[in-house]
């Protein structure tokens, strides 16, 4: 339990630490990846929504045995963007700067772990 506690925190922290600088780099991940970004809705609707999942990882950190039907959502969804990175690597469609989301895949191990220890913990 203490280890899904820890990972979810952490998880939720990093995510914020990571993905709230790209409110402010609208404009060079275009300059930096071409070409430039032309659907701000997009853009920020997708970021939005990743720091929503920040907090519902703080929230299955303060309880993992509680909210761990979530913790099945939260695996969803680090890897399909993990998956969905390694696709779009073979298409030759992202370079190999856009991988660092490969970490996702990382976490969604650590949530798979996460989960299978907690099933002695629901009653």
């Amino acid at each position: 339990m203490k280890f899904a506690r820890i990972l979810f925190r952490v998880a939720g922290i990093w995510g914020f630490l990571v993905l709230t600088p790209m409110y402010f780099l609208y404009d060079t991940i275009g300059q930096q990846t071409p070409p430039p970004l032309t659907h701000p809705g997009f853009y920020y609707g997708f970021l939005g929504t990743g720091l929503a999942w920040q907090l519902a990882f703080l929230i299955i950190g303060s309880d993992p045995a509680r909210y761990r039907p979530l913790m099945v959502a939260a695996i969803f969804e680090k890897f399909l963007y993990g998956i969905a990175l390694v696709v779009l690597y073979a298409q030759h469609r992202i370079v190999p700067k856009e991988m660092f989301g490969l970490t996702d895949l990382v976490w969604g191990v650590l949530f798979v772990i996460a989960f299978w220890t907690t099933r002695s913990a629901v009653k």
